[in-house]
């Protein structure tokens, strides 16, 4: 009797494009040092991919494995990169010797939020997977708020530390956000995309709507989103078994 390969074998399609997902945030991580617009559009690719995976899932099937792989490509793409990005913006405008203050708060601050992203990834991953309300400010959303900023235009160092430290308690609060409708996410895809592919004024005029949208769902979503109540009731207790999907719906989910 022999083993199964240990790792391939046993990965679905949307595995693949949640393992891609991840090496997206490592290049977006690593593009910080020379281009953060590139970090920023690798950003939403991700975003894109994060959405993705949760369809494939649906339409051919998940594994047991893929929400816990989801969480984990979420702390590249949605933790570490665009937390890098805070910090290279903030601490290239406000060197050690001359604003000792200001360079602090772009080291701490970005490293707050990837602790409070990892501790909100690992809370969902145990207790809002599969649910349609989740606590706490998605990671997905949080790092697009960001991204969108930068190719907004609105990347100056006060304007990404502020999303920054404003998003990073918000992701462990106990306000509940709905997920997207699907027409909704569609929309939100579609104009991801485009600010990913379109350079200059019209890069800049989709990257200003991603960007308005997303703050609109973050400060009006839990509230004002149309559900259905049943849909914005808690959870049911986790079961003892693994998940049967893999990831969140194509929406800003975890």
């Amino acid at each position: 009797m022999t083993d199964r390969p240990r790792f391939l074998s046993r990965l679905g399609l949307a595995d693949a494009v949640t393992a891609g997902n991840a090496a997206l945030g490592t290049l977006a991580a690593a593009a910080v040092a020379f281009d953060p617009t590139l970090a920023a559009r690798l950003v939403l690719l991700g975003a894109v991919a994060d959405g993705l995976d949760g369809v494939l899932a649906r339409r051919y099937g998940g594994t047991a494995i893929g929400p816990h792989l989801d969480s984990l490509a979420d702390v590249a793409s949605f933790g570490v990169a665009p937390a890098l990005i805070v910090a290279a913006t903030v601490t290239a405008a406000y060197p050690l010797d001359s604003s000792p203050v200001l360079f602090v708060a772009g080291m701490l601050v970005p490293a707050a939020y990837v602790a409070l992203a990892v501790i909100r990834l690992a809370v969902y991953t145990v207790e809002d997977e599969g649910a349609k309300t989740t606590h706490g400010v998605q990671t997905t959303l949080a790092a697009t708020v960001i991204a969108a900023s930068v190719l907004a235009g609105l990347d100056s160092p006060a304007v990404v530390l502020g999303l920054a430290a404003v998003s990073a308690p918000l992701m462990v609060t106990p306000v509940r956000y709905p997920d997207l409708h699907p027409q909704d996410a569609l929309v939100m895809g579609v104009v991801q995309a485009c600010a990913i592919l379109f350079a200059g004024m019209a890069g800049e005029s989709f990257a200003f709507a991603l960007l308005f949208l997303a703050l609109g769902y973050l400060v009006l979503g839990p509230r004002f989103y149309w559900r259905d109540v049943s849909e914005a009731a808690e959870p049911e207790e986790v079961s003892d078994g693994p998940p049967e999907s893999d990831g969140p719906d194509p929406d800003p989910g975890a």
